[in-house]
């Protein structure tokens, strides 16, 4: 039949995934990382998805497309709401057991989910294999390998102490503070949320870009996740940790892929449905590691 329905424009589409969460009938879905209208004849035509799509992919057309099919989308949300009640009553049973290995083994169950806090230098470590050794006349690794600018530098009666070449090849400092540090595991209150500067990463950001942990994690508390892998909803946690502790700040590294974009989306849900005022931004790491936003 002819009759009104949406367009998705793929180009302009970001695979954020908010179309697909306002559409209550369920006819949309992120395939690939782009929004596609899967099931014509659950579309109504009505357009609640259009003012969510921040792009603007989303129009109406008018085209030969199946009839709404009320009975069918009615009995998709049955089955949906089914299969939820199953998964609940599955994450019961798992919490039963958890809560079982906590009683028995009261030190904090899981070794791995155990709450821990670390006390970091501001300082990086002195001494790696890569740094110079300075006394005795010996080579540096580096020097020995080729690398000759040091050696020219001092040769040529370089002013630079001992002590900036050792900073140069000063071993990184782990900069989290915390632990556990994945969303699923963190509790939603702990005593190193208090007057927390919170930073929320997507997994692959800590590879991506090479300094980390000190331009983004260093002084903040560190939570990762990813949303495709995860395939769970962050934003309901997020929200009981900024609502239910003293967050001053909120900082979102994501990776510049469209399936990270679930994970900017549960962050920015969270600061809007806790109810707080809080200073936060997004950055966003292109694949190469380069910062893009």
């Amino acid at each position: 039949m002819l009759r009104q329905i949406i367009h998705i424009d793929e180009d302009k589409c970001n695979g954020c995934g908010l179309c697909a969460e306002a559409c209550h009938e369920g006819a949309i879905d992120i395939i690939d990382g782009k929004a596609k209208l899967v099931r014509e004849h659950f579309c109504d035509g009505l357009g609640d998805c259009l003012p969510n799509c921040p792009t603007g992919a989303i129009t109406f057309e008018e085209r030969e497309a199946p009839a709404y099919d009320e009975a069918a989308v009615k009995a998709s949300q049955m089955q949906a709401k089914q299969a939820q009640n199953r998964f609940q009553i599955s994450e019961d049973n798992k919490m039963d057991v958890q809560q079982q290995i906590h009683h028995n083994h009261p030190a904090g169950g899981c070794p791995g989910s155990q709450m821990m806090t670390f006390h970091r230098s501001e300082t990086p470590a002195a001494g790696s294999s890569a740094a110079p050794v300075m006394d005795g006349g010996s080579a540096a690794p580096a020097m020995a390998a080729g690398n000759a600018a040091p050696a020219a530098g001092l040769a040529a009666g370089s002013a630079a102490p001992a002590a900036g070449l050792a900073a140069v090849y000063a071993k990184p400092v782990s900069r989290l503070q915390q632990w556990p540090c994945q969303i699923k595991l963190v509790p939603v209150q702990a005593p190193f949320f208090d007057g927390a500067k919170l930073l929320i990463a997507a997994d692959c950001t800590a590879y991506a870009y090479a300094n980390m942990h000190e331009d983004f994690m260093k002084g903040k508390v560190t939570l990762i996740g990813c949303p495709k892998l995860d395939a769970i909803d962050y934003s309901e946690k997020l929200t009981s940790i900024i609502a239910n502790n003293d967050i001053k700040s909120v900082t979102i590294v994501r990776m510049e892929v469209p399936c990270c974009g679930g994970l900017q989306h549960a962050a920015e849900t969270a600061l809007k449905n806790s109810g707080k005022f809080i200073p936060w931004q997004v950055v966003t790491i292109s694949r190469d590691g380069r910062i893009l936003d």
